[in-house]
């Protein structure tokens, strides 16, 4: 019986434990905003706004507004943020509970805001360049092949650090379903974001992911708003 109780208690400690170290782990949330065709410079304003005032929120380590090339009425917001404390402060900020007050109207959807863990992101990002091509790919996979894409992502990772046109490349797990994964991706400029997805090393991702994905592979470009 004392052996069951300290056992119960040694695995109480440890969940708390666990909660307590992902409190304390980066943030990492992308989110997607589809607005009506119309709205597109509306959006993007509001968009700026939200970028200017949430940069000077504690805890915020980055916070990119971007806008697809195209339609052009679909923007993404990618942001790291101290740990979860931070993110939640974020949400609740008046100037974040302005912004989505003012936006509502232009919608189409609803915000899709999804939270992630770094499963392999650099410390750094090469300098910004003028005309750079940034990339957010949604990649999911059935749970028995999570591993397995893990392994594929990492390859991928390592191979595409390496070309001359990269200023960063990294990838995300979703917290919610670690089957899922968002790739984000700057490259200096379009010749650059060609000779990456025609590499081999790129050709040989696709190929050994296609058989197990569970979705297509949504690979969206962007540009500065």
């Amino acid at each position: 019986m004392r052996f069951t109780t300290s056992l119960l208690l040694a695995m109480a400690l440890m969940a708390a434990s666990t909660h307590l170290q992902a409190q304390d782990n980066p943030v990492y949330v992308v989110s997607y905003i589809e607005v009506a065709p119309g709205a597109s410079a509306p959006a993007a304003s509001l968009l700026r706004q939200l970028a200017n005032a949430s940069g000077k929120d504690e805890g915020n380590l980055r916070l990119q507004i971007l806008q697809r090339v195209a339609p052009s009425n679909q923007f993404a917001i990618v942001a790291i943020w101290k740990d979860q404390k931070s993110y939640d402060a974020h949400t609740a900020a008046t100037h974040s509970k302005e912004f989505r007050d003012k936006i509502k109207p232009h919608l189409i959807s609803a915000i899709d805001e999804r939270l992630h863990n770094a499963l392999d992101v650099a410390p750094t990002g090469s300098a910004s360049t003028p005309g750079e091509v940034f990339v957010v790919t949604h990649v999911d996979v059935p749970p028995p092949k999570k591993d397995d894409c893990i392994a594929l992502l990492k390859t991928l990772v390592d191979a595409s650090r390496k070309e001359t046109g990269v200023l960063r490349f990294d990838v995300l797990q979703q917290v919610s379903r670690p089957n899922h994964f968002s790739v984000v991706e700057t490259w200096k400029g379009q010749n650059a974001y060609v000779a990456h997805v025609t590499a081999a090393h790129t050709k040989s991702f696709r190929e050994q992911l296609t058989p197990m994905s569970g979705a297509l592979y949504d690979e969206r470009l962007y540009k500065s708003p």
